[in-house]
């Protein structure tokens, strides 16, 4: 069976750590998901909002990591609406268990934020939200 492509959305400035450790996860024996490094390392400048929609409508699912600053992350918040209009689906991952992540300001009021588990994330990037 074909692993489910993932496009990860992430606070640039703050928390690519975290998506070093969900690609490290992606990369674990029983993964049902892969991931690439598709994110984009360019000023918010040009056509990278273009790069990015080619990117998201590539992929099956959306995972957007939710940091402590993700509120004011204007990128994070932009590709959540090309996913939105893209009509892919998308999940909200609190990137830290005992500290306040903030939602990107594009999310809608019913999206929720899940806990960052294993089982967590094989079903929702299995498709079992």
């Amino acid at each position: 069976m074909a692993k489910t492509k993932v496009f990860v959305s992430f606070d640039y400035d703050h928390d690519e750590t975290l998506k070093e450790f969900l690609i490290g996860q992606s990369k674990l024996k029983d993964s049902p998901f892969d991931l690439a490094d598709w994110s984009i390392k360019e000023p918010q400048a040009g056509d990278w909002k273009e790069k990015a929609r080619k990117r998201i409508k590539g992929v099956d699912v959306v995972a957007v990591i939710c940091g402590l600053h993700t509120d004011t992350a204007m990128g994070v918040s932009a590709e959540v609406s090309i996913a939105q209009e893209e009509k892919k689906d998308y999940f909200l991952l609190a990137g830290y268990a005992d500290k306040n992540n903030k939602r990107p300001k594009a999310a809608k009021d019913a999206d929720k934020m899940y806990k960052w588990t294993w089982d967590n994330l094989k079903t929702l990037i299995g498709g079992g939200r």
